[in-house]
């Protein structure tokens, strides 16, 4: 009887040792490799970062810089002026903000051949839209004229200070800008003296 039960014994113990080595890992086991793997895809989501941020990626262009006079167009404006006087007009931009400017054409009003030459800032910007700029200009400058004589009369020299203001639509699109001034001008005329008169004149220009 003993010797049975002994038998029956072994039996159990050796079946519940043949289970234990068969049965699946427990599920503690499988939670705590679950939280592995998800801490490893947090680190990675971490390390990699929002789809579009990669640092190595150049900030997106600033609206300022499209701001002013186009850096593309050029520096040297060659055109038309009508007015006191009516003849040929050229500007040569120093920077964005500094030019000299000038024109020579007949002074159909004072009644001769004007030249002038100015040094003009441009210090406020009244528009900047997408199609042109639309800045204030204004300086000093010089004029000479040769003043017809006509019928009456001979030709005289007169020489003087020039200060000029005007608006300018600076084109962005065309290379092209149009302008509208008035210049006050204090001369001496070495027939008739010291005198004083104004200028004024529209034109447009093409730059290259």
């Amino acid at each position: 009887m003993r010797r049975a039960l002994a038998t029956a014994a072994f039996l159990l113990v050796g079946i519940g040792t043949a289970r234990a080595d068969g049965e699946p890992a427990s599920d503690t086991t499988v939670a705590d490799t679950n939280a592995a793997t998800t801490d490893t895809s947090t680190i990675a989501a971490r390390d990699d970062g929002p789809p579009g941020n990669d640092a190595t990626e150049p900030p997106p262009p600033s609206a300022a810089a499209d701001a002013g006079r186009p850096a593309d167009k050029g520096a040297i404006g060659i055109g038309l002026i009508i007015g006191e006087p009516t003849g040929i007009s050229a500007k040569l931009y120093l920077s964005d903000d500094k030019a000299i400017q000038a024109a020579v054409g007949s002074a159909f009003i004072g009644g001769g051949l004007q030249a002038h030459g100015d040094f003009v800032l441009h210090p406020w910007i009244l528009q900047d839209r997408s199609s042109f700029v639309l800045p204030v200009y204004l300086g000093p400058g010089v004029r000479f004229i040769d003043y017809y004589g006509g019928r009456s009369g001979t030709s005289h020299f007169a020489a003087g200070m020039r200060a000029v203001i005007g608006l300018l639509f600076d084109f962005k699109d065309v290379p092209l800008d149009v302008f509208v001034e008035v210049a006050g001008v204090g001369e001496y005329d070495f027939t008739k003296g010291w005198g004083a008169t104004l200028n004024a004149g529209a034109g447009v220009r093409y730059y290259f």
